[in-house]
């Protein structure tokens, strides 16, 4: 009776050893993943919130699969993380290029539009019947989409605030050659 009993002390000691040797990396994954999440996280909030979550709902799952000794679902998802975090920096530094190209867009578009439409207004006061209502008209909705997009931008939306300026870029030239303006 003593063999087995030991036996089955040698047994539980080589699990313990095995689940100990485990526990250290598993620690590490979970460390090093909220390290670059956490790095990351005031810019994810803001440019890929969603990627964000995703990262957080990982990294909360392999906290509790720690917790319950459960180390290589921690070490399993060590890609996972990886992925994830990698994915949530590409989404904002992609979302915070398009913002500066954006933001260099609507610069240059606030030079060039408003000449556009005053020049167009211009023309328009001279016109008579209804070639003016129809121009007036026209200049109406420019005004309009420009005032959006202003408010956009100043609200800290350039990619909105370059699309509908270019809509009002490209209105305004349409309208500029219908009216003979050069």
């Amino acid at each position: 009776m003593r063999i087995p009993a030991l036996i089955l002390a040698l047994c539980a000691n080589a699990l313990l050893m095995a689940c100990a040797s485990r526990e250290e990396p598993a620690r590490q994954i979970l460390a090093s993943a909220e390290a670059a999440i956490n790095e990351s996280r005031p810019d994810a909030q803001k440019y890929a919130p969603e990627l964000l979550k995703s990262a957080d709902a990982t990294l909360a799952k392999a906290r509790q699969d720690f917790a319950a000794e459960k180390y290589d679902a921690v070490i399993d998802a060590r890609p996972t993380f990886n992925q994830q975090i990698v994915a949530m920096r590409d989404s904002v530094v992609a979302t915070q290029t398009s913002m500066a190209a954006a933001t260099h867009e609507w610069e240059a578009l606030s030079e060039e539009v408003p000449k556009l439409v005053e020049a167009i207004e211009v023309r328009v006061d001279s016109l008579s019947g209804q070639k003016q209502q129809a121009a007036k008209a026209e200049l109406a909705t420019m005004k309009a989409t420009w005032q959006e997009a202003a408010a956009a931008f100043s609200a800290g939306n350039p990619l909105e605030a370059a699309d509908k300026g270019r809509v009002v870029q490209m209105k305004a030239k349409d309208v500029s050659e219908q009216l003979g303006i050069a």
